[in-house]
C-alpha cells in the first residue's frame, strides 16, 4: 500500500459540497480493503433529501457530528450506505461515498460481492459497504481511526472533478451535488 498523508478532522469541518469534491481522488480503506474515491454526493441539513432535514432522530444523530465520523444507514431495507460527516459538530451534514476504483484487497472484495469483474465491486454505495465489509453498527464511529483510513490523493493527482444532479432521490434530485472523477470507468452511473 502506498504511503500517503491521512486526512485530518479539519478537512471534514467544511461545507459538505467542498468535502464531497475534495474526496475525489482520496483513498478509502476499511481493514486494508478499499480504493480510490471516484464519486460522492453532498447532503446538508437544509436539504430536503438529507436525513437530518426534520431535525435529529435516533437514526440521524450521527449526522450532527463530530466531523470525520461515519454515518451508515440502511437503504430500502437492504443496502448499507457509508457517509462521512461534514461541517462542525451540531450542524448535520454528510457526504455519501457512491463509488470507488478498487485498489486494495481485491480478492476479499470479490469473495464478499460474489463477482469477478473489477468494475462491479464498488460501483455503487451499497456495493462499497458489502465489498469493504462496512456494517450498520459502525455508524457514529470515528472514520479517521482504524479500522478506517482515508488517504489524501497521490502526489500530482490532477483528475477533473465534475458536478451534476444526485441519483435516486425523490426530493431535491436536481441539486448539482454529485461529484465524479470525469471519465472514470468505476462510477455508479456516467457523469453528466
Amino acid at each position: 500500500m502506498r504511503s500517503a498523508a491521512t486526512l485530518d478532522r479539519a478537512f471534514f469541518e467544511r461545507s459538505p459540497r467542498d468535502v464531497a469534491a475534495g474526496l475525489i481522488g482520496c483513498t478509502l480503506l476499511h481493514r486494508g480493503v478499499g480504493g480510490v474515491i471516484v464519486e460522492t454526493e453532498a447532503y446538508e441539513r437544509g436539504d430536503p433529501a438529507c436525513h437530518a432535514f426534520g431535525g435529529p432522530t435516533p437514526r440521524s444523530a450521527p449526522l450532527f457530528g463530530p466531523p470525520g465520523h461515519a454515518y451508515v444507514y440502511l437503504c430500502y431495507g437492504i443496502h448499507a450506505m457509508f457517509n462521512l460527516v461534514a461541517e462542525p459538530t451540531g450542524t448535520a451534514a454528510a457526504v455519501l461515498v457512491r463509488a470507488l476504483e478498487p485498489t486494495a484487497g481485491l480478492e476479499s472484495m470479490r469473495r464478499r460481492r460474489g463477482r469477478d469483474g473489477i468494475r462491479e465491486l464498488c460501483s455503487g454505495p451499497g456495493k462499497i459497504c458489502e465489498a469493504l465489509a462496512i456494517v450498520l453498527s459502525q455508524t457514529g464511529e470515528d472514520a479517521l481511526r482504524e479500522p478506517f483510513r482515508i488517504l489524501a490523493p497521490e502526489r500530482g493527482f490532477d483528475g477533473e472533478v465534475v458536478a451534476g444532479p444526485r441519483i435516486g432521490l425523490n426530493r431535491a434530485a436536481d441539486y448539482p451535488w454529485r461529484y465524479c472523477l470525469a471519465d472514470s470507468g468505476f462510477l455508479s452511473r456516467p457523469a453528466g
